[in-house]
């Protein structure tokens, strides 16, 4: 009996998404790697998914991805639920005052630019973020010396028993890419807050962040983003991830089409063909030869789900 049979036909017919049976996830990810999901669930707004986690079972696991750009889907697939937000249903932005509240399938991107167009200011660093407001929330996403937790108001996500719960920003836990909220809370939307100033001045500020991205990333690539959090300061000597991966003599590494990239060797790319696998072993090997060549602990910044 297949997962979606187990299911009541009443949870079924409740839903307004959408319900389907082993999906591919490879499109669903920047990397395109990995197998298919038991059953993806679209939900088609907050309440939607708030209703389907009250009636599902309890023992079957979900999982929530966004726009996957900081994921791999590993090549066995995923057991259980996934859920991914679409942009319909969680995509909106609106604006009161120095306040931008937005949905969390929103791009960081296009909310740094619609707090630009408004007049916005302390959210230019969101140009630089792959991915979405979602990811951003879960992981206190940030770069250029700013973080999620500088700028966030509060945020709605829904629990495992489906309950709509409003968290403000001191409740989030915030520390260095990581929030301390329970890893099964599904953001929906967030609510942040920035300083005046001219649309012009912002956007150009913005630009200078793009360029700056552009000259230094493989953006164009088929990539995840940062592969590993910072490491200790002092352990690295002051050396970002980047760096320590460079002096272990990784960059450009390849392990099948998995690569450290030549742009920036914390940075993986998908050459063409490969696979979960090439890519999950290509930074476990990045992590024994930093810490046995320049006795540096690496920790992943990519989330990694699913089934080898």
């Amino acid at each position: 009996m297949s997962l979606l049979e187990k299911l009541s036909p009443a949870l079924v017919s409740s839903v307004r998404g959408k319900i389907e049976e082993n999906i591919s996830l490879a499109p669903f990810t920047w990397f395109r790697v990995g197998g298919a999901a038991e059953l993806l669930f679209q939900p088609a707004d907050t309440q939607d998914l708030a209703d389907f986690l009250k009636a599902l079972p309890k023992e079957i696991p979900v999982y929530v991805i966004g726009v996957g750009s900081n994921l791999i889907i590993r090549d066995g697939g995923v057991k259980g639920v996934v859920i991914r937000l679409t942009p319909k249903g969680f995509g909106g932005i609106s604006v009161d005052g120095l306040r931008i509240t937005s949905g969390t399938m929103v791009l960081d991107s296009m909310l740094a630019k619609k707090a630009a167009e408004a007049g916005i200011a302390g959210l230019e660093f969101y140009r630089g973020v792959p991915g979405t407001i979602g990811g951003a929330l879960r992981m206190n996403a940030g770069c250029y010396e700013q973080e999620t937790k500088d700028v966030l108001v509060e945020c709605q996500a829904v629990n495992r028993d489906g309950d709509i719960i409003t968290f403000k920003n001191a409740d989030m836990g915030y520390t260095y890419r990581h929030c301390a909220l329970p890893d099964d809370l599904i953001f929906v939307s967030a609510t942040f807050e920035g300083t005046k100033d001219a649309p012009e001045a912002i956007l150009a500020r913005m630009d200078a962040i793009t360029a700056r991205r552009e000259n230094s990333q493989p953006i164009r690539e088929k990539t995840g983003g940062s592969t590993f959090k910072n490491p200790d300061q002092v352990q690295s000597g002051g050396r970002k991830s980047w760096q320590v991966i460079d002096d272990a003599g990784l960059r450009g590494f390849s392990i099948g089409d998995a690569q450290m990239s030549e742009k920036h060797c914390n940075f993986m790319i998908n050459k063409g063909n490969a696979k979960a696998s090439d890519l999950e072993a290509l930074g476990e090997h990045v992590i024994k030869t930093v810490k046995e060549t320049q006795g540096v602990d690496l920790h992943w910044e990519i989330k990694r789900i699913g089934e080898k």
